[in-house]
């Protein structure tokens, strides 16, 4: 674990290679947070390089895309113009600001790219559904369409709280999870074209609960979250699917309370952080076993290895000390 003892509430992260990763094959580190700040490693997480993105610090950067150590996108979350993304060609040393939201319920929450081109980003609802932009050149983002997007339910949100609440699959498959009022799965086989909707037995029904974080290998969803206000209540804190999310089961061993981020380390473990501490998993979901105590808020997986990220400024990265 590192802690740069740098102002910032890190709540998101993503690991790459180098441009040329046969003459630099270490991964490559972006990590972003509150107050307008960013890391970047060019070196597996060993030195980290502080970049702040807008000089009146107002930023709460939620949502980061990396490509390698010189090309990146980042999202900050906030109502209406505080919903921004930026990009950068340089490593970090200057960003050009592609998108700002203008209407006053848009509440960016996410952010996920296919591509370095071909992007997608998250917002809250706006006139009783949720609202995906989307950029296909890099440059210019634009609404989808929402007429086959199924509204919202009263008081249903997303959770900016790691940059996973919203996730691809396959290049296609588009998902991403609520809460607050609900805690369900909506579902996009076509890019946006097309939803349809599925709730789970995720906690919710209150403003700090719901699902938080989504992902996906083969045939096998996974759903994390709980109460935020309750980081040792393991009370319906994840649920899994074994058939692409037509029918959900709470895991029979869950971790040990709630957790913001879910990710396939491999085909055959799953990790997950929160406030509360972390959790693998080692059988697609079901049971979980601790394995610290650090609050952490958003996980990154690159080729079997994992960086976390949370408040302090804290990166960690994953160890497996039974292998």
């Amino acid at each position: 674990m590192e802690a740069s003892r740098w102002n910032s509430n890190l709540r998101a992260v993503s690991a790459t290679h180098a441009r040329n990763s046969e003459r630099h094959p270490a991964p490559v580190i972006w990590a972003s947070g509150s107050n307008s700040r960013l890391l970047r490693s060019n070196d597996g997480g060993k030195h980290y390089t502080r970049r702040l993105i807008h000089s009146d610090r107002a930023l709460d950067l939620r949502g980061i895309q990396a490509f390698n150590e010189e090309l990146a996108y980042v999202m900050s979350s906030g109502p209406g113009k505080m919903s921004r993304i930026y990009k950068t060609h340089d490593g970090g040393d200057a960003w050009t600001l592609q998108f700002s939201g203008l209407r006053p319920q848009f509440f960016l929450d996410a952010l996920v790219c296919i591509s370095e081109k071909e992007c997608f980003a998250l917002s809250d609802p706006v006139d009783g559904k949720f609202v995906l932009i989307s950029t296909s050149d890099g440059e210019h983002w634009k609404e989808l369409p929402s007429d086959t997007m199924p509204p919202a339910l009263p008081d249903e949100r997303a959770f900016a709280a790691s940059g996973s609440c919203l996730a691809i699959y396959g290049n296609r498959d588009i998902y991403f999870v609520t809460g607050q009022g609900a805690a369900r799965v909506f579902h996009s086989p076509d890019l946006g074209r097309t939803w349809t909707v599925t709730d789970t037995p995720i906690a919710k029904n209150n403003p700090s609960r719901g699902a938080f974080s989504i992902t996906r290998l083969g045939s096998i969803l996974v759903v994390v979250g709980g109460d935020y206000n309750d980081d040792a209540g393991p009370e319906r804190t994840v649920a899994h699917s074994l058939d692409q999310g037509a029918t959900w089961n709470l895991a029979a061993g869950p971790p040990g309370g709630f957790r913001s981020a879910v990710a396939f380390l491999d085909r055959n473990t799953l990790l997950t952080v929160g406030t509360g501490g972390e959790d693998v998993s080692t059988d697609q979901g079901a049971h979980w076993t601790r394995t610290g105590d650090l609050d952490l808020n958003a996980i990154a997986v690159l080729d079997g290895a994992a960086w976390a990220v949370g408040p302090d400024a804290t990166i960690a990265r994953w160890s497996d000390h039974s292998r």
